[in-house]
């Protein structure tokens, strides 16, 4: 009886779960969905967010991480029962980050192709100066 609730509820989730692969534009930004920027700090001074953008880091620079940090984070900014997108630079980073976080937890991820990279020099965002 117990496997068959925990089957059903894991069931449950992987419906709930979900990942849209996609460029940011300009109908995504005014859906005022949380953006959440998993790039390093020297990446955020270096190149700024995009104003209203959540920095949580991911991967530190020399490509360690600490998911339960992250996750900490994640929680305190974001209201995850609800969709949110991710950014890092090319999107290279959030092609696996965001698949994860809907798998293992059901979350509706947003994976922002392109990154800041498509960003910036595609539909020309401005950023904010990140400030810790």
């Amino acid at each position: 009886m117990k496997k068959a609730i925990l089957l059903l509820m894991l069931f449950a989730l992987s419906l709930a779960a979900e990942v849209k692969n996609e460029y940011i534009s300009q109908e995504l930004l005014k859906q005022n969905i949380p953006i959440v920027d998993i790039r390093t700090p020297g990446e955020w001074k270096e190149t700024g967010l995009l104003k209203g953008a959540i920095p949580i880091m991911f991967w530190d620079a020399k490509g360690n991480y600490d998911v339960r940090k992250f996750l900490n984070e994640l929680h305190k900014k974001v209201d995850t029962t609800k969709p949110f997108a991710l950014i890092c630079h090319t999107g290279s980073r959030t092609s696996i980050v965001a698949p994860w976080l809907a798998k293992e937890f059901g979350y509706k991820v947003i994976n922002l192709k392109g990154g800041m990279e498509y960003a910036t020099k595609g539909l020309h965002l401005k950023t904010v100066s990140y400030r810790q």
